[in-house]
């Protein structure tokens, strides 16, 4: 048995297109999307599009696929300061791209975790974050304790995570961490999209976390083309992060939460540099 998980892939078709391309040269069986298919980037419709018309695929819900049926619906969930801000601008142009395909609520059926079960080997238990909360990650960084308390919980052996953009392969005395790192916007500084391929071995789980090359220039064009870099400076950080493979957008929030700023295109800039040496 070989399963393919992906995730992050961020409205990024290309990237989806040479992880797809690979999967089916690699022989697997089945495909696990573990969250974050849409918002960021300016093919939203078109990869949730091609997800779906695809057969053995099955899904996990991640914090970006969630934010866009709650914005949508104008729920207390968020700040409701957000939807007045400017900065959010691409995250409303992907709610509106993918409401006139009728595809915006598709993602609200999806389980927060998917599990593999094969006799003899460890369990496996999926989620975007955890099967806590989508947005709390695990990695190699992750305190040994919570994984603890997370594997005894989910009674798994194997815990799969994505989320952070970086890829992982640690183990926590009996229980394996692997974090899939993220198909359209790595944040590792290797701009090739990344999924993860699990292998029914006889003596446990086969890990290959893959990395394939595609070329970036259709994506980053289509930032322009499709109106999405005209919504603001949110568009122009996602971009970005597909230009430079690092994570600037969680940062960038973070410094200006912490130093009281606006978020405008003056401090992005002060931040990039700063960030950048």
């Amino acid at each position: 048995m070989r399963i393919a998980v992906m995730a992050d892939i961020h409205g990024n078709a290309d990237a989806l297109r040479a992880v797809l391309m690979d999967v089916k040269a690699q022989g697997a069986e089945r495909i696990i999307v573990n969250g974050d298919v849409v918002n960021r980037g300016p093919d939203s419709v078109q990869v949730l599009e091609t997800l779906l018309a695809r057969g053995g695929v099955s899904f996990t819900l991640g914090n970006h696929d969630d934010l866009l049926r709650l914005w949508h619906a104008r729920s207390n969930a968020l700040p409701a300061a957000w939807f007045e801000d400017s900065f959010w601008g691409a995250t409303a142009w992907s709610v509106q791209e993918l409401d006139r395909a009728g595809l915006l609520h598709v993602p609200e059926h999806w389980p927060m975790t998917q599990r593999l079960a094969v006799p003899g080997l460890p369990e496996v238990l999926l989620a975007h974050g955890t099967a806590q909360h989508y947005r709390e990650s695990l990695s190699d960084r992750s305190r040994p304790e919570r994984v603890q308390e997370l594997a005894q919980q989910a009674g798994a052996g194997v815990l799969v995570a994505s989320h952070i953009h970086r890829q992982a392969d640690a183990h926590f005395g009996q229980v394996r961490v692997i974090n899939t790192g993220a198909v359209g916007s790595p944040a590792d500084g290797d701009p090739r999209a990344q999924y993860l391929m699990l292998t029914a071995g006889k003596d446990g789980w086969d890990v290959d976390l893959r990395k394939v090359e595609y070329d970036r220039s259709g994506v980053l064009s289509r930032f322009e083309s499709s109106g999405l870099l005209d919504t603001g400076l949110s568009a122009e950080i996602f971009r970005d992060e597909v230009v430079t493979a690092r994570s600037l957008y969680t940062p960038y929030w973070e410094w200006t939460e912490r130093t009281g700023r606006e978020r405008t295109a003056q401090t992005w800039r002060e931040f990039r540099g700063g960030y950048f040496g």
